[in-house]
């Protein structure tokens, strides 16, 4: 039985909504045209290889990282040393000296300090056949040592060529000067007149180069460099650039278990110079941090001293008071006093007399604080208070002093820098002044708690005499000035111990080495990786994409699900020089399968004795229709049928250069009368095989066709030939071949492997399954096993378009015509 016949008839509902629709992308071809093209995916592996060498050796700046870890101490607190404080009012704890230290590493204020400092404005590098490659300061044989005094040119290019000898040539680019030049001094830039571009100038060490737009001299390296360079790529940036640049390479982190050790990281183009910056960062902040602590703890200790000197003199009064009575009066001892509420609120006067003393001590910072004198300030330890918040911001505030100070050097006090500068130093007062009021309203309501106690306590003295009441006041009086001096005398002591001992409070647990710690970026395997994946992903790309706008039929399976109409037979590729297959090759595969449709054909028409009329056509032209109706005549006049093959596609002749029969007269002049039907007829080397031309191109070709002389003319050959095989137009370009299939007894729909489209189909699918055209069977055409991509056919109708001469001006729809261009790019045919 022939592939798909069972399925011919009624179709159920199910089976319908299948038909005509062909899966949007074979995945198996997909993968055979991936392993047919191993070759693209070697290359660009190989590729995607070249180039990520290339880029890691000649291209990738490497970026490398250095750590530092430290610990803070916890002992001490002030407001430029804070400590891991307690906060007196909240009761709450944590890691307020890490976080301020934290925020000073990440400081403007520092780093500006180190910049100017080390002159880390000044960006060392060299430069090679191709690549860049930055340097540390100490890496130089020379440092570069600007005039500061002098306005400089910066992000412009100094290169220096070492000649011999100490001397160095300075080459300056060739274009680029700017009258837009930067003072160190005030942080600015300023416009100068135009000049011309500076000379190139070979100088010695320690001599001045001089030019409109720089000034400087090289300094000899007192280290010795391991590096010989043959050229030295200087650059200056300005003060704020650089800070910016610098704060964004640092990192802070807390040890996980113990929040007083700090890890800080920088990160860099060189290692050596990330080492060089975190030690030399460190080792400032701790020298800056031990001066501010001492400052402050002498400030204190000398406010105590005033304090307890002006104390003194009250106890000293008040105990004259206490003793003058005692004599006077002879008040040595009253009878039936209460000792226990005496002492209770003795207790409670101490309490007062201390939260008296740290008032004081509020007034005095707060003083200082609207003074803007913050060098006097004292330690909030004079006041019981622990609180790194707000050293931090007295430390900020004092910062932003010192820069109005040097701005209000440069610009007027409206400008905008200095309101600028102003409202920061506000709101940082703002937020200081409000902690300290905080603090006052504690202290105070502490007071008033006490007084409400102590008034509760006191009122048992009143039926006391009044001599007795007398003593007791000033005995209470007394005992409140010696609770005062005892606080200041211990605040005196500790204070005293401070300054005895001070040091630094941060230890470097383990200071920024080099140790040949490799870049942390770029990710140079995952770049490689990426490369090559990338390319690698381009042919994968490029296939998938042809592949699903190619809609041309390559499986047969597909096509018989699709379509539901028989399959006939499969012939492979023609390698034969012309058509003529099954006559001059009639041992090949091909002959046999052509013999093995003669045999199907049966099974698309009654077995009778009556003349058969075969018709072939196919979806357009170039799919092999007449090269099948050639071979399936020539089958079956060697079976000994009486055969007749009509050249019935009159638009397109072809059938005579096969058979080398002269086209004069054919088909076309038979059916406008010209001649008579012997005329047309020719002989072939078959005695049972006639050939009847399509003859000349008629104008009016599906008239002629659709004539009732044309059925008259099927009907006597059928009288003198068994079989009348007809080579009819395509389908999917003209209306003809399905008049004449009314006549056919069997039709053969040819389609071509990889180069049918799929949605060719759909017209002759749609009238099968209407039983519009019965007795149809299909013919794959050209099929080959290894999937390739050549024809093999040197005739043709093209691709579709331009089957007609009318068809010169057609315009292709543009979906079409996009899909073709895509085609052309990505080398499909």
């Amino acid at each position: 039985m022939i592939p798909g016949k069972e399925n011919t008839g009624k179709s159920t509902s199910s089976q319908t909504e299948k038909v005509g629709s062909f899966a949007f992308f074979d995945v198996e071809h997909f993968i055979r045209r991936l392993i047919r093209n191993w070759y693209w995916f070697a290359l660009m592996a190989a590729l995607g290889y070249a180039i990520s060498w290339v880029y890691s050796k000649y291209y990738a700046q490497r970026i490398y990282a250095s750590n530092l870890s430290l610990s803070i101490s916890n002992n001490t607190a002030s407001y430029f040393t804070p400590n891991q404080s307690i906060n007196f009012i909240w009761g709450q704890n944590g890691n307020q000296d890490g976080i301020y230290l934290k925020k000073m590493l990440l400081s403007r204020s520092h780093n500006e300090y180190l910049v100017k400092q080390l002159d880390l404005f000044i960006n060392y590098s060299t430069k090679g056949l191709i690549k860049q490659t930055y340097l540390d300061k100490y890496d130089s044989p020379v440092f570069l040592e600007v005039d500061k005094n002098h306005k400089q040119q910066v992000n412009y290019t100094i290169t220096l060529i070492p000649k011999g000898g100490d001397r160095y040539e300075v080459i300056l680019p060739e274009e680029g000067e700017s009258t837009s030049l930067y003072s160190y001094v005030t942080e600015s830039f300023n416009t100068v007149s135009p000049y011309p571009r500076p000379a190139n100038k070979v100088i010695s060490l320690n001599e001045w180069y001089v030019s409109p737009n720089l000034k400087f001299k090289l300094v000899k390296n007192p280290q010795p460099t391991p590096i010989k360079l043959d050229n030295i790529l200087l650059t200056l940036s300005t003060v704020n650039q650089t800070v910016n640049d610098l704060v964004s390479t640092i990192g802070v982190d807390f040890d996980k278990e113990i929040n007083t050790i700090m890890i800080i990281s920088k990160s860099g183009y060189n290692l050596n110079g990330t080492v060089n910056f975190l030690n030399t960062s460190v080792d400032e902040l701790q020298k800056k941090r031990l001066i501010d602590r001492n400052t402050v703890d002498k400030n204190t200790e000398s406010y105590l001293f005033d304090n307890l000197s002006k104390i003194r003199k009250k106890l000293d009064s008040s105990a004259q008071v206490l003793n003058h009575m005692k004599v006077s009066e002879g008040l040595y001892d009253i009878k039936d006093r209460d000792e226990k509420a005496l002492e209770r609120i003795k207790d409670l006067e101490s309490k007062k007399a201390e939260l008296l003393t740290r008032i004081n001590s509020l007034n005095n910072i707060r003083n200082t604080l609207a003074s803007q004198n913050l060098d006097r300030m004292i330690s909030m330890n004079a006041a019981g208070i622990e609180d790194g918040i707000f050293s931090a911001t007295v430390s900020e505030l004092k910062a932003l002093y010192l820069k109005r100070r040097e701005l209000a050097l440069i610009y007027t006090p409206n400008s905008e820098p200095m309101r600028e500068i102003n409202r920061l130093i506000n709101e940082a007062r703002g937020n200081s002044t409000g902690s300290i009021r905080n603090y006052y309203n504690t202290y105070l309501n502490e007071i008033a708690k006490i007084d409400r106690q102590i008034a509760d306590e006191s009122v048992d003295l009143v039926a006391y005499p009044e001599k007795e009441r007398k003593y007791l006041d000033a005995e209470r009086g007394y005992n409140m000035i010696e609770a005062t001096y005892n606080t200041l005398l211990a605040k005196q002591n500790e204070t005293q111990i401070r300054v005895a001992t001070n040091k630094s409070d941060i230890t470097v647990i383990d200071p920024a080495k080099n140790l040949g710690q490799g870049p942390i970026a770029p990710d140079v395997q995952r770049t490689k990786y990426s490369i090559i994946g990338g390319l690698l992903l381009l042919p994968l790309l490029i296939i998938g994409i042809s592949e699903a706008l190619d809609n041309r039929i390559r499986n047969i399976k597909e096509l018989l699900q699709a379509t539901r109409i028989p399959l006939l037979g499969v012939i492979g590729k023609n390698t034969h020089d012309n058509n003529l297959t099954v006559l001059e090759q009639p041992r090949s595969s091909i002959s046999e399968a052509f013999r093995g449709i003669r045999a199907n054909l049966r099974f698309l028409h009654k077995e009778d004795n009556k003349s058969k009329v075969i018709l072939l056509t196919s979806s357009v032209g170039g799919e092999g229709k007449t090269y099948i109706s050639i071979n399936i005549a020539s089958v079956l006049g060697l079976s000994g049928k009486k055969t007749i093959l009509l050249g019935m596609d009159l638009r397109k002749p072809k059938i005579f250069g096969d058979f080398k029969i002269d086209n004069k007269y054919g088909i076309s002049n038979y059916l406008t009368g010209e001649v008579e039907m012997d005329k047309i007829i020719n002989q072939t080397k078959i005695p049972n095989l006639h050939v009847a031309t399509s003859g000349p191109i008629p104008p009016n070709p599906s008239e002629l066709l659709m004539s009732e002389r044309n059925v008259e003319f099927i009907q006597d050959l059928k009288e003198i030939y068994d079989y009348i095989v007809i080579d009819s137009p395509p389908v999917g370009l003209v209306a003809d071949p399905f008049e004449l299939m009314k006549y056919a007894d069997a039709s053969i729909y040819v389609v071509r492997h990889e180069y049918t489209e799929k949605y060719m189909l759909k017209m002759i699918t749609e009238k099968y399954q209407n039983q519009e055209v019965q007795n149809l069977g299909l013919v794959y055409n050209d099929y080959q096993h290894q999937q390739g991509y050549g024809y093999g056919y040197g005739y043709g109708y093209g691709y579709g378009y331009g089957y007609f001469d009318e068809d010169k001006n057609y315009q292709e729809p543009t979906l079409i015509k996009v899909r073709n261009k895509l085609r052309k790019l990505f080398g499909r045919s």
